[in-house]
């Protein structure tokens, strides 16, 4: 091996090194709770209490999610049910991307409701793991407007979608939701 090219190894190294970018802390493709709460006072258009302890709860129970999904969704119900919606995934890094939701449920559910959705997602290590059935139990009370959140898990993949909407509508059902990359009316 060529002197020069001895010498030039330590310094092409140290060049290397310098140039390699430093491995993401845990927490740098997550989201705080501070910017959670950020951006769903954007999304729901005010501050409320109810918002705010849904926030709490969810990252009591969950921590820090990699994601989250702000949309709008539509549903009625009168003992088996409906629910369309559709809305932005949107990661730490990279743009977002438009999702869309459907699904039946059955129950003791009467009513309808339009809402405004604000999904907390954990445990999405690509944007392809959301196109499936998340099962779901929701309980619901709506009579002009309210705050809910619920969990919907499919192996490490946890969804926890607030709402908060208008209408009349009250009940509990079984049911799931088909997260999808196109529109779809058919809810199955």
């Amino acid at each position: 091996m060529p002197r020069c090219l001895k010498a030039a190894l330590p310094l092409l190294a140290v060049a290397l090194l310098l140039l390699t970018p430093a491995p993401l802390r845990a927490d740098d493709d997550t989201f705080s709770q501070e910017e959670i709460l950020e951006k769903a006072r954007g999304f729901f258009g005010e501050t409320t209490q109810g918002l705010a302890k849904a926030v709490a709860k969810v990252f009591e129970d969950h921590g820090r999610p990699n994601a989250f999904i702000a949309g709008e969704e539509i549903s009625g119900a009168i003992g088996v049910g409906l629910r369309y919606g559709n809305g932005t995934l949107t990661r730490k890094v990279g743009a977002g991307r438009k999702i869309y939701w459907q699904g039946p449920s059955v129950g003791f559910d009467i009513g309808g409701n339009a809402s405004r959705v604000f999904t907390l997602v954990y445990n999405l290590r690509h944007n392809d793991e959301l196109f499936q059935r998340f099962p779901g139990v929701e309980g619901s009370f709506y009579f002009i407007a309210g705050v809910g959140v619920n969990y919907q898990q499919s192996g490490d993949l946890i969804l926890a979608p607030m709402r908060t909407g208008v209408g009349l509508r009250a009940g509990a059902s079984l049911g799931y939701l088909h997260y999808t990359r196109e529109h779809s009316w058919v809810p199955l």
